[in-house]
This record gives C-alpha cells, structure tokens and sequence, in this order.
C-alpha cells in the first residue's frame, strides 16, 4: 500500500494536518490506535486562538464551531478578591478566542475527511515506522482485525501525543528534551448549570488557583489546583463545591452557579520540549513535540500552528519540488512553540501557589496581577499571547 504522507494519530494535528493536505490535492492515510469513539469523547477544553479559528474556517469545518462556539472578547483576572477585566478585541485591534470544546473540534474534522473519502483507520495496533533516512520511508501495523499491513509513503508525520511511537525515532544522539514538571496539578469537574460568568475567570488565592468557564449555556467547566497524586475520591461533590466558594469569593459576595457534578478528572501539569521536530522523511506535530500546562491555553494552537507550518512545506515540495521549507519546519515551529511556552509558565507561575510558598511570594504574585492589569503594556502583553502571536513566515 502507497501513499504520499503517512499520518500517525487522529488528534487535531493529525487530522487538520491530513485536511489541509487534501485540499492541496496531497494524498494521506491516518493511523489512529483508539476507536472513532473514543476519539471523539476524550473531553479537553478548547480556547481557539484567532488564527485557529481561522484556520478551521480556511478548511471548510467551521461551521459548527461559528454555530455553537462562544467567541470571548476579554478575560478576567481575579486576586485580592477583586475583578480586573482585560479586553482583547480593545488591545490586540480586534483580536477574540474562541471557546470550542477539543473534542468538537476533532468530531467536525473526522466527519469532513470521511465525508470527501478520507483513510483513517481506527484501532490499528502495534505501530512502527521505518527507513527515515530514506526517500521510502515506511510504517508497519496491525489493522482493527491483527492483519500486518505496510504503508510506502514519502513523508510520515507524527502526530501521536504525548507516549508517540515516532518521536524515539530521532536518533537519541541528535535528539535533545526539554522539561519542567510542576509540583502541583487541576482537578477539573464539568456541571450541570448556567454560566457562572461570560467569560473565563483566572482566579489567584491563598489557597490556590482556580478557573471558571463553559461547555454550553448548561454545562460549566470549572477547575482546581490540587495535588498531582490525589486520588478522585478525596474529592466528594461538598468538598469541591466548598472549595471553589472560597477560592473565587469576592469582595461583593459573587459565587459560582453549582449543580450536577457528572466528570471529574485530574491532571497533572509540565512544559516539554524536544528538539528536533524531524529527521530525514520524519516530522513531528503536536504533543508528539511538546506539551504545555493549560494555564496558557495553548497546546490545540500549537499543534495548529505546526500543521500549518508543515502542510505548507509538503505542499511546495509536491508543486514545486522545493525543499528548504521542508528543512527549516523545525526552526520555524519552535519560534513558536518556545513563545507559547513561555507565556504558559508565566501565566501558570503568576497564578498558582507553589508548595513552600511564603507570604511574601503570594504578595509579589498579586503585585504583578495588579501590574498586568492595571498598566496599558502589560495588559497588552497578556492579551496578544492570549489571542495568539502573529505566524512567523517558513
């Protein structure tokens, strides 16, 4: 079996990588161990940047997203029991985000490949790939019924996630990771009830972070900082309801909307970088090449921003045969990606209390939320990584 760009894992990298290649007239196959189903029902949150947004208009799958999706013009930080609102569209020249689910985003993507006869092959075992170093690389599997199959192809992709078969791929001797693992993590619950607020809360506290946004008008997601290691069952409903009261009250009395905890999760939180993103036929995207806390919102546009990179490389190989794009994806990638992961270690490290915190480092904290806020620059900062820094040119 033959194609032009073997694509390992059916995430957002992956797919979105794979749709931008069939609108150029590119050919792939997608390579996926989950079911379409479990595909489709990992639960992540989703704050699109601008330029994502767009990208998924560009590519003829933003038509839910524009129906159901909340676009949010600002966002509010909270510390000291107070509010202090920071307006995107007013410091960015128009600039919004946009709340659309990561798994919605992964539903309209499959639902568009299949529908125009896209290959994705769901619950494939024991993936491998092979001869990078050549002009015929190769990726071996197992299909959904254990029948081997091999895939010829040009170019793999790997878009495989955080545990990707692709990435020990790179030789270790020219392979170089980058890592910091946070001593604390986010327990998140999803509720049945109205909007606590229009907008996303980032809220500061003696007693840890916390986060308030929504699914739907019905269905809030909320989040905690906790323990990496704590166990669901430490955390009866009462608990976490007491919690959030306490760590978003305000000085005019404002509380959260409570209702029918039906999901809770948590999370544990770090910043990973490897470096490089290819190697001979082989490109990395995605969590495949890094990871990021939430705190910055920003792992689904990173992995939009790399396919984009990346499918306009292979699309000027296949037209024009030129490769210098091809060769520099990973410098132009990581511009990106190391912009992203400073901005979420800044936000992770201005909001959230570090274990053997004392008072004079919370202080320092609320001195510079105030700052942020209360200064045109550095409301400004915030806003443009918020929203998403410009693309840089391949």
């Amino acid at each position: 079996m033959r194609t032009q760009v073997a694509i390992i894992g059916a995430g957002p990298a992956g797919l979105l990588l794979s749709q931008i290649l069939h609108l150029r007239g590119i050919a792939s196959i997608v390579l996926e161990a989950r079911s379409r189903e479990a595909v489709q029902a990992t639960i992540r949150a989703g704050v699109l940047e601008q330029g994502t947004v767009d990208l998924l208009n560009e590519l003829g799958v933003g038509a839910r997203m524009r129906r159901e999706g909340f676009v949010h013009e600002g966002t509010i930080l909270r510390f000291d029991g107070r509010d202090r609102r920071i307006d995107f569209r007013e410091l960015t020249g128009g600039k919004t985000v946009m709340l659309y689910a990561q798994h919605e985003v992964i539903t309209d993507l499959v639902a568009a490949r299949l529908a125009a006869g896209g290959d994705i092959r769901f619950e494939v075992k024991d993936v491998s790939v092979h001869q990078i170093d050549t002009s015929s690389p190769s990726v071996h599997f197992l299909d959904h019924t254990g029948v081997p199959v091999q895939i010829d192809a040009d170019f793999v992709v790997g878009c495989d996630g955080t545990h990707s078969v692709c990435r020990p791929c790179i030789p270790q001797s020219v392979r170089r990771a980058y890592e910091r693992v946070y001593p604390f993590g986010w327990l998140g619950i999803l509720c049945k009830a109205p909007r606590s607020s229009d907008e996303l809360i980032y809220a500061l506290h003696e007693r840890g972070f916390s986060l308030v946004s929504s699914r739907t008008p019905e269905i809030q997601r909320l989040y905690l900082q906790c323990d990496p290691n704590d166990k669901i069952e430490n955390w009866p409903d009462e608990r976490i309801w007491a919690e959030l009261r306490a760590r978003l009250a305000t000085r005019d009395g404002w509380l959260p909307k409570e209702g029918e905890i039906f999901n809770k999760v948590i999370v544990g939180m770090r910043s990973f970088v490897t470096e490089p993103m290819q190697h001979g036929r082989l490109f990395l995207a995605g969590d495949s090449a890094h990871v990021v806390p939430p705190t910055g919102a920003k792992g689904l546009n990173l992995a939009a921003a790399d396919v984009r990179v990346l499918g306009r490389a292979l699309t000027e190989f296949y037209r024009n045969r030129r490769t210098d794009l091809l060769e520099r994806y990973t410098a132009t990638a990581l511009r990106r990606v190391w912009k992203a992961q400073r901005f979420s270690w800044w936000m992770t490290s201005m909001l959230h209390r570090f274990p053997g915190e004392d008072a004079f480092q919370h202080q320092i904290q609320i001195a510079e939320l105030d700052y942020v806020t209360s200064s045109r620059a550095g409301a400004t900062t915030l806003a443009e990584n918020y929203v998403g820094l410009p693309f840089d040119a391949p």
